[in-house]
């Protein structure tokens, strides 16, 4: 029988409604949901082949564990008795440290992974935590935590009500948007356009993204900041700055702004002198207007400063915490309030001597944990929804410490690069089987929304599901036993969060019964009943009954389509936990920093830097072996400038060997005049077909690794994320 379902796609950050039909458990067609409240029916190429995804035959089914060297199909009940004498043997023989975890971006999009991974986190007791935040998003914790206190009050870009918007490192009209939940951005920043409004985007790529902008500036990779830093010189040369006594060190961000004028930055970034000056002026006299930076900015050597300048910008001009400008999301199951003074370091890795940042140490020295003898060094790993293989520094050598580990154990649907060498691997349940809410990216939503999707397909009783896995793998790794029951740890969680509540004096719930408000949860599970008890204490919630009307489990399984719940409004004062109390423009480690800024002013930049690429079509590695994604622009090649393909005598389509200090690729050339001379581009993700992996779709194009060039020890040094943006390689036929 034919039947429609509705669900939020959890492929990125976009959030997308979906309308999906399917017969009996076939998904026969996707397409965008137009009543849903926030996409109101737009859909990207990657969502509409999520049935696809949801079915591909190379998703694995069941367990499998290794015997004999072999990778065999086991019982859960084998693979899960398995996990506890490997983890329990690594543990008491070498310590808690022995045993490291390592979290892969798709985590984010699952509400299993947001719900059970601290818990798992906990039970493990590793200091030895890595996750795809130190490839991607770390320096933005980082600025956000010495600005304002918290590390996740990251100000985002109020799209439908600013009137400027400044863009760089940012292409999100193939990427869809990033710490910047935006369905429809390509809708979003045409309807800026039509309302009179300006965009500005400054890459050194002319990506999509440059070519609807009113104005594209090529950059030279990795000199954001010098760039941002003349904006501040002249905001502040030219007296255009609004700046009142919730900032502080205003005066020493003038002080350090004096030395790039932008004069003095224009020949290290490769942007004119007055395009600066006059980037400047703008912001100054528009209405409304923020400064937007991605992926391109924190992957490079000075992510942290460029993702503190972006913050400056926006704060100098007036338009922090305001309408139109930088704002900070509210999610409607609440946001925890930090309270605790923001500091890196609080343990350091074991061989690099690398900070820890927000619970986690940079990913790009887990091979150095691995290979390294001696007390503490990492011989056990648990992976969730990750392939470091592919996506984390000099993945060759990654994948080379993997397979001497002594013991792995993968929670995954794929056999791919890394999981490969798995000794145990537990797949969770069909995408469709599992309920979904967005826990962490309605943190960075551009408009307050609240969306439920219930599972669409039903699990079989013996199916696990992401959150069963993972609380399983909490109980083990806690001492309780492979055949301890996932209930008892929503049961405990759920107690421990009720008596918070009611001891609170804060809280609406506060001096009530716990018991008898657990009782009041609904949900056909714990990991429901967990989303219940969110929703109701979040900031719009019912608060079991206090506040009638307000959000509930309920209430969202009533609105199949979404409910809105209004534009962002200003929470500066809810969200700041700096020690003085305001926002901190000039914090020490970054004035520290940039001195290293400073030095790099008179430095040479001679031969090629390398970047990366999106594509509208991919997304991580295993969106490869989806057909409907394969193929088409979306492929594996280099993108040089014709001039410099010219000068080098390399013809299109032929092989080039590209190489960094590191490594080197052989892929094909492909001439493009949408990159600025003296640039090179690979896409990310690509490298499939190793021996032991089954994606037969990815491995029919399997492209090369881009982080095979990659360098682990070239780190932003305030946070620690790899530099994977503006390194220099060399570009020449293969000898």
């Amino acid at each position: 029988m034919t039947r429609t379902a509705y669900r939020t796609c959890p492929l990125c950050e976009a959030v997308c409604g979906l309308e999906i039909t399917l017969e009996g458990r076939d998904v026969v067609r996707v397409r965008g949901d137009r009543d849903d409240v926030f996409s109101r029916g737009f859909l990207c190429p990657k969502g509409a082949t999520l049935g696809e995804l949801d079915q591909d035959p190379d998703r694995l089914t069941g367990p499998l564990v290794r015997r004999g060297g072999v990778l065999e199909p086991a019982t859960w009940a084998e693979a899960f008795a398995a996990v506890e004498e490997g983890l329990g043997r690594v543990a008491s023989a070498y310590g808690r440290d022995a045993v490291a975890l390592y979290v892969g971006n798709p985590s984010a999009h699952t509400l299993g992974g947001q719900l059970y991974l601290p818990a798992l986190r906990k039970a493990l007791g590793t200091t030895n935590v890595y996750t795809a935040a130190s490839v991607d998003q770390l320096p933005k914790h980082v600025s956000a935590g010495l600005m304002f206190g918290d590390p996740t009050a990251i100000p985002v870009p109020d799209l439908d009500r600013t009137d400027y918007l400044l863009m760089l490192g940012a292409n999100p009209l193939e990427s869809n948007g990033s710490l910047c939940t935006a369905p429809d951005f390509p809708g979003r920043l045409k309807a800026l356009k039509a309302r009179g409004g300006r965009l500005v985007v400054v890459d050194p790529r002319r990506t999509r993204t440059a070519a609807l902008a009113d104005r594209h500036l090529f950059i030279r990779p990795g000199t954001d900041p010098y760039l941002l830093l003349g904006i501040v010189h002249t905001l502040f040369d030219e007296e255009l700055t609004t700046a009142d006594d919730r900032f502080a060190g205003v005066d020493e961000l003038r002080a350090l702004a004096k030395e790039f004028p932008p004069a003095a930055v224009a020949g290290v970034c490769g942007v004119r002198a007055e395009e600066i000056a006059t980037l400047a002026r703008e912001l100054a006299a528009a209405s409304t207007a923020v400064v937007y930076g991605r992926v391109g900015t924190s992957t490079a050597e000075f992510g942290t400063l460029t993702s503190w300048l972006v913050d400056v910008v926006t704060a100098l001009t007036g338009n922090l915490d305001r309408p139109g400008g930088g704002m900070f999301g509210m999610p409607p199951h609440g946001r925890t309030r930090w309270r605790k003074p923001f500091r890196t370091g609080r343990w350091h890795s074991r061989v690099r001597h690398l900070p820890e940042v927000i619970g986690e140490l940079p990913v790009a020295t887990l091979a150095d944990e691995i290979r390294t003898p001696g007390e503490g060094q990492v011989r056990a790993l648990v992976t969730v929804a990750g392939n470091p293989v592919l996506s984390t520094p000099d993945g060759p050598g990654l994948d080379r410490a993997i397979a001497t580990l002594d013991f792995l154990v993968s929670v995954d649907p794929y056999l791919n690069a890394t999981t490969r060498h798995a000794d145990v691997v537990l797949p969770p349940a069909r995408i469709l089987e599992s309920g979904h809410y967005d826990v962490a990216l309605l943190g960075f939503a551009v408009r307050r929304v609240a969306r439920y999707s219930p599972p669409v397909l039903e699990r079989a009783a013996d199916r696990p599901n992401e959150s069963e896995i993972l609380a399983r793998l909490a109980l083990i790794a806690a001492g309780q036993g492979a055949d301890a029951d996932p209930a008892q740890l929503d049961e405990g969680l759920i107690g421990g969060a009720l008596a918070r509540a009611v001891a609170d004096p804060s809280s609406p719930v506060h001096g009530r019964d716990p018991v008898a408000l657990a009782a009041e949860l609904t949900g056909a599970d714990g990991t429901e009943r967990r989303l219940d008890l969110m929703l109701r204490l979040g900031s719009f919630g019912d608060a079991f009954g206090a506040r009638p009307g307000g959000l509930s489990l309920r209430a969202l399984l009533d609105a199949p389509h979404g409910l809105d719940l209004g534009p962002l409004e200003p929470a500066l004062d809810a969200v700041l936990a700096t020690a003085s109390g305001r926002v901190e423009l000039a914090p020490a480690p970054i004035v520290a920093d940039v001195a290293r800024l400073r030095s790099g002013l008179d430095a040479r930049r001679d031969g090629f830097v390398l970047v990366g690429r999106r594509n509208l079509r991919t997304n991580n590695s295993w969106s490869h072996n989806v057909s409907g994604l394969a193929g088409g622009s979306n492929r594996c090649t280099l993108q040089m400038n014709p001039d410099d393909a010219a000068r080098l005598g390399l013809e299109p389509g032929q092989p080039v060997r590209v190489s960094s200090r590191v490594g080197a690729v052989t892929t094909v050339l492909e001439p493009s005049a949408s990159i600025m001379p003296g640039v090179v581009s690979l896409p990310h993700g690509f490298g499939h077909g190793l021996p032991g992996t089954r994606l037969r779709v990815a491995a029919q194009t399997e492209g090369v690794n881009a982080n095979a060039l990659t360098d682990p020890t070239h780190l932003d040094a305030l946070s620690g994320t790899a530099v994977l943006n503006g390194f220099t390689v060399e570009v020449g036929y293969p000898t």
